[in-house]
């Protein structure tokens, strides 16, 4: 049964956490792996470089774009962003989602990405180091500081997921996935059909904590230590896989985000997952940039939009810390189809557990060319400011989460200088 459970986790593309148990000092010890109550980490990765001039950068001068003016341009509190609503077909416009949640939310414009290459600038933001392959990405790292032990700590739907081999990584493509993982002890994942009545089961767990204990007062290979470690493992993560199954909606969404949201909440409430890295793609728009991002945008901001409305449902949004990015943006002017080429300049958004809203720091000018700011009062500083790049992002996102002094995060040094720390920027 446990080596079919394994086999269904490999199948699925699912690492589960197998460490090596002390019987006598770990939790496991009780029979079960303990909940994990948040924060929870949730990465949106808008991937292939979104236009944030039809976003939270707008503008409206110099062609950089053909559906709005200068004088169109809206302000929600401290954010500018751009119009489209009467450009969405589908989705969530930035009128309402600004409107919604522009008290919540902090933007950095003015994102420096150093290169505008897909693969290396996917990988700096999603570790804040880009001359390594070694990093892991944010949600690993924080997965791996803060739940190490939770069969899905790091759960990843595509993008940029590299682990730094700290924390096995999850991949759960779909809702009925997730059910067959969480009634792994049941036939074909019914609750009708399970292996064993209950009374069965409490035996067999009785019978491999014994031999376990045994087993574990003896000098043993690190092979067959390792073996039995993993046995014990699938047992305690199989347990523990069964809080999900009752959390598990009845009715998938059909938005792609959305299902890979509620893959991650339903984790997050069952206290089996850290973390969540979400994707959408397709936003490499060098052909019909307007039509693409107009398509694509919306979606992204209804995919936010439900994370939240869900956590909420969940009793969990207060413990949600959300991160809004891309690997790049786009150019300032057009191609000749009408598309837009890689720009090495972008923005980012927050917002969540300890991220103070309705601030913008940072900024582009007319050109679409960053204006540096001042690390430590985070104000536009064009002779005397620093280029925010996505190592600055990263320290300060350790520094948010707790663990940037944590032995795991020391291992992978992001080399930012004490006079370039963003001073208060959460605050």
């Amino acid at each position: 049964m446990r080596r079919d459970f394994l086999k269904l986790c490999g199948l699925a593309g699912l690492g589960l956490a197998s460490p090596v148990f002390d019987l006598d000092a770990s939790p496991a010890n009780a029979g079960e792996l303990p909940d994990y109550d948040g924060p929870f980490y949730v990465v949106f990765n808008a991937s292939g470089g979104w236009d944030t001039t039809y976003l939270m950068d707008p503008k409206g001068t110099g062609g950089i774009n053909r559906l709005y003016e200068q004088g169109e341009i809206l302000t929600s509190g401290e954010h500018r962003f751009a119009p489209i609503a009467k450009h969405t077909e589908a989705g969530m416009n930035n009128e309402d989602f600004f409107t919604k949640y522009g008290s919540e939310l902090l933007t950095i414009n003015g994102l420096d990405y150093s290169v505008n290459n897909h693969s290396p600038c996917s990988r700096y933001m999603a570790t804040g180091k880009l001359d390594s392959h070694a990093y892991p990405t944010f949600a690993a790292l924080v997965a791996a500081c803060k739940g190490p032990d939770c069969p899905l700590a790091f759960l990843t739907f595509g993008n940029y997921s590299a682990t730094g081999n700290v924390v096995p990584m999850a991949r759960v493509p779909y809702l009925p996935s997730l059910k067959l993982l969480a009634n792994a002890d049941a036939v074909h994942g019914s609750d009708r059909w399970p292996y064993h009545d209950d009374f069965v089961n409490v035996r067999i767990e009785r019978a491999l904590k014994e031999h376990r204990l045994a087993r574990s007062k003896t000098t043993q290979l690190p092979r067959r230590e390792r073996a039995q470690s993993m046995l014990y493992a699938a047992q305690l993560n199989s347990k523990a896989l069964q809080r999900v199954a009752p959390l598990i909606p009845k009715e998938i969404p059909k938005e792609r985000l959305s299902q890979q949201a509620e893959i991650a909440l339903t984790s997050f409430k069952a206290g089996v997952c850290v973390s969540a890295n979400l994707t959408i793609g397709q936003f490499d728009s060098h052909a019909n940039n307007d039509r693409d991002q107009m398509k694509l945008i919306p979606e992204l901001l209804a995919g936010v939009d439900y994370l939240v409305g869900r956590a909420e449902d969940l009793q969990i949004r207060d413990k949600l810390v959300i991160v809004m990015q891309s690997e790049m943006g786009r150019t300032p002017s057009y191609n000749k189809g009408d598309g837009k080429d890689h720009w090495s300049i972008g923005s980012i958004m927050f917002m969540g557990a300890g991220i103070k809203g309705n601030r913008v720091f940072g900024a582009t000018d007319e050109k679409q060319f960053l204006v540096p700011i001042n690390s430590q009062s985070l104000e536009l500083d064009e002779e005397n400011g620093f280029r925010v790049r996505p190592e600055h992002v990263h320290a300060k996102l350790r520094e948010l989460a707790g663990i940037d002094s944590h032995a795991i995060s020391e291992q992978f040094p992001l080399g930012v200088a004490e006079q370039e720390n963003l001073n208060g920027l959460w605050e």
